[in-house]
């Protein structure tokens, strides 16, 4: 749960608010798979427990559309030709009224669920007998699990436009849903609109950013609301003013999207949608979003002086860097031998505590691959491409760093090394926050290499994330973190995904398959399937899947393979033909990242129906083919879309430092920018350079193109 959100969970009564943009198409007709999603999660929260009530917009725009084909089916040809339509808006919401609550009584009435009615002015709510009845019946309604349904009634009211009239009690079905949640004292308002919240400008202007929670005092003066909703009276401006005044009411108050088929549910389960109004938000939200803003801008700062730094420096402070972990060796062991016992304490699995121990030889390895990533060719500024465009005007692509990256990762503190070895090398800001479980050695490891960086870098350059509930600020910080890497769970990739209009790079799952051909060598076969599989199986590039041709079951090769993996202690599952033949478990899922000495077994007929089932069920990591048939291999090769594709090898080779990339940053399953085991190229972009002696467009007039291909090694200026 987004620790902002933490009220939820003493959440009963809540109002939704349910604009007409929700309850009415483009066209002005009812958007009824909308409002039979609405009424779904209405059922299913009642049914829980939750008091509801429900205000709805949407009659004039229902009303409008029934009186424009009215008037069309009763208009001469002469009335056609000159068709004005000018309806009066309360005889639209007067017709369409009924028909909207026809509609939600017949949902409703589907689901089991029973609704009531109540149609209201402004002038009604004067009279404090009239307010005192109201609630003595909603919670008399509510106690029997009825859901009221609020409607402002248009047709007979005075009011000619929304905040004509300053004295009056509400305006319209927004700030009616504000003064109903602070009248019968709800404890949550869900406001639901036609984007997915509270926008620093108009939503379609790609510079607003969504905001995900409203602070008076910083946003009141910064936002530029659009126009009103297409059909009803209120609009964004509306929504923002009834829920501040119910959120200073005490009232939390969420805008999100009615688009979305569970945004209520996910607003109850305490998940960061919308935008959350609260009036202790500039306590608790303010100071974090400028802490982690300040961390990443100061990176970027710290990474343009890195860039501007030549080769040689950089490879020193990496070097430097190498030399620190070796000489913190012992003081590195002992935060992690904390770590190791407090998550056998915990109860964490084997698998997870594999991947956060940091085993005798490993900090030494990790120094080596450093010196050898210092050693590589430098890779900022090389120059990719270089044209003549025109005489004496000289065109470079040359390799520039991303800028500031996000790093999000679990269980190993390993990869917190490679990470920022990489960045160095690249002339990246970094970011880094790994898991709870491995706090302390992340924290000394930290400390080791940013004590490397000299003072004239800074060692802000790579910043070490403390807490978890940081991470969602970070992510909506689009305009200053380039490139956000998570690695982990298919859960925290998917989740980063959801949550950022940051680009993401990455895997969610590891579901990697070896196919064993019938051509396939035993004693390769054999030795490759056990390498991929008890090599390091908690490592995304283990094993997962076995897939064996149907002839193997004749020439005692399938029997050798199982047998061999039950040996080193591997349990076996099945699919539907493996766990017959087998006598195994059937695997629930051929989608399941075991990351332990477990694997599932399949039989297909040949090579392309291990293709099949490899897109079908794999995650486009790594996927191996053993054969001796060339022809077979190669169809192997190029047919499965994964990220890496091998021929009689392990799956574990798809490593960064085994590829000699040096190390890597995580592993990308995308199929833009870096795929499979992301190193140095990966960090990087393009920028363009051109020199020239004077030259001006002067609409093409005063240039003759050339467009000519020159060597790489041509000099700066000819």
């Amino acid at each position: 749960m987004d620790p902002s959100r933490a009220f939820v969970t003493n959440v009963k009564r809540l109002i939704v608010k349910v604009g007409t943009a929700v309850v009415t198409r483009g066209d002005g007709r009812l958007a009824v798979g909308r409002l039979g999603a609405l009424c779904e999660q209405l059922k299913e929260l009642n049914s829980q427990g939750y008091e509801i009530v429900l205000v709805t917009s949407g009659a004039v725009g229902l009303g409008l559309q029934r009186l424009r084909y009215r008037k069309l089916v009763n208009s001469s040809l002469a009335d056609l030709q000159n068709a004005q339509f000018e309806l009066d808006g309360k005889a639209c919401a007067a017709v369409g009224q009924s028909s909207l609550m026809a509609l939600y009584d017949t949902l409703f009435s589907q689901l089991d669920v029973t609704s009531s009615q109540y149609l209201v002015t402004d002038t009604e709510f004067r009279d404090t007998s009239f307010r005192k009845q109201l609630s003595e019946t909603v919670k008399s309604l509510l106690s029997l699990k009825v859901i009221p349904i609020f409607n402002e009634n248009d047709a007979v009211s005075t009011r000619r436009a929304p905040y004509e009239d300053s004295s009056g009690i509400f305006w319209d079905n927004d700030s009616l849903a504000g003064l109903l949640a602070m009248e019968l004292k709800a404890d949550l308002l869900v406001m639901l609109s036609d984007v997915e919240g509270l926008y620093s400008g108009p939503p379609s202007d790609p510079n607003s950013k969504l905001i995900h929670t409203y602070i008076k005092e910083k946003h009141q003066c910064e936002i530029t609301f659009g126009d009103k909703s297409r059909l009803g009276r209120g609009g964004m401006t509306a929504k923002v003013n009834a829920a501040v005044c119910a959120a200073y009411a005490g009232i939390p108050s969420v805008i999100t999207s009615g688009y979305a088929t569970d945004n209520i549910i996910k607003v109850l389960q305490g998940k960061c949608v919308g935008t959350l109004f609260h009036r202790d938000a500039h306590l608790w939200t303010l100071v974090k979003e400028l802490g982690v803003r300040e961390m990443a801008v100061t990176a970027r700062e710290c990474s343009r002086r890195l860039q501007a730094m030549n080769s040689e420096g950089r490879r020193k402070i990496l070097l430097d860097i190498a030399d620190a972990l070796e000489a913190n060796e012992s003081l590195i062991k002992i935060e992690n031998e904390a770590d190791v016992t407090a998550a056998q304490d915990d109860g964490y699995e084997k698998s997870l505590i594999s991947r956060l121990s940091l085993k005798p030889g490993k900090i030494s390895g990790l120094a080596k691959s450093i010196r050898v990533l210092a050693d590589m060719e430098d890779p900022i500024g090389q120059v990719l491409k270089r044209t003549e465009l025109a005489d004496g005007l000289i065109l470079e692509k040359t390799s520039s760093p991303l800028g500031v990256l996000l790093v999000v990762f679990e269980s190993r503190p390993d990869a917190l090394v490679q990470i920022a070895s990489l960045a160095v090398k690249s002339g990246n800001g970094l970011l880094l926050k790994g898991g709870k479980e491995a706090k302390r050695s992340n924290a000394i490891l930290h400390k080791v290499i940013t004590s490397a960086i000299p003072e004239n870098i800074g060692e802000k350059l790579i910043g070490l994330v403390a807490s978890r509930e940081d991470i969602p600020n970070l992510l909506k910080l689009d305009d200053v973190i380039d490139l956000v890497i998570p690695r982990g769970s298919n859960k925290l990739v998917t989740q980063i995904k959801n949550s950022t209009k940051i680009p993401v790079l990455g895997h969610a799952d590891g579901i990697c398959h070896v196919y064993v051909d019938k051509s396939a060598k035993v004693d390769m076969a054999k030795q490759i399937v056990r390498d991929a599989k008890i090599d390091y199986p908690a490592a995304c590039n283990a094993m997962e899947t076995l897939l064996l041709h149907k002839d193997l079951s004749s020439n005692g090769l399938l029997n050798e393979l199982v047998s061999d993996l039950r040996h080193e202690g591997v349990t076996l599952y099945g699919g539907p033909r493996a766990s017959s033949l087998l006598n195994i478990p059937e695997t629930c899922s051929f989608h399941h990242e075991y990351s332990s000495m477990a694997c599932t077994i399949e039989i297909v007929d040949d090579v392309q129906a291990a293709i099949n089932h490899i897109h079908q069920h794999g995650s486009s990591h790594t996927d191996c083919i053993i054969t001796e048939n060339h022809e077979v291999a190669e169809t192997f090769l190029h047919g499965v879309d994964s990220a890496a594709v091998f021929h009689n090898a392990s799956t574990r080779f798809c490593d960064g430092a085994r590829f000699g990339l040096g190390a890597e940053v995580g592993i990308s399953t995308s199929r833009i920018h870096a795929r499979g085991p992301v190193g140095v190229e990966g960090l990087l972009t393009t920028r363009w350079i051109l020199r020239g002696s004077g030259q001006v467009v002067y609409g093409d007039k005063g240039v003759i193109y050339t467009h000519k291909d020159l060597p790489l090694q041509t000099p700066l200026y000819i």
